[in-house]
């Protein structure tokens, strides 16, 4: 099942299939590790949804939600 990754609760987890974003979001998402294959475990959601704290590669990230509005997950 696909899903993007902001539509992820805490504790869910999921392989990256591809990534939407183009230009620097792209890059900046990639330089962070987050690349197609990666592993990916939601972490935390702030109380309003924005930031995501997610776990991948083995360190925590927190990224906005506008740009894991980009990032569509394989459950």
């Amino acid at each position: 099942m696909k899903k993007f990754l902001h539509e992820f609760s805490p504790g869910e987890s999921g392989t990256v299939k591809e990534i939407f974003a183009e230009g620097k979001l792209k890059r900046r998402l990639y330089d962070m590790g987050v690349t197609p294959g990666t592993q990916i475990i939601m972490r935390k959601v702030a109380p309003l949804g924005d930031p995501i704290e997610i776990n991948l590669r083995g360190y925590e990230l927190t990224v906005r939600k506008t740009e894991a509005e980009k990032v569509i997950m394989e459950v």
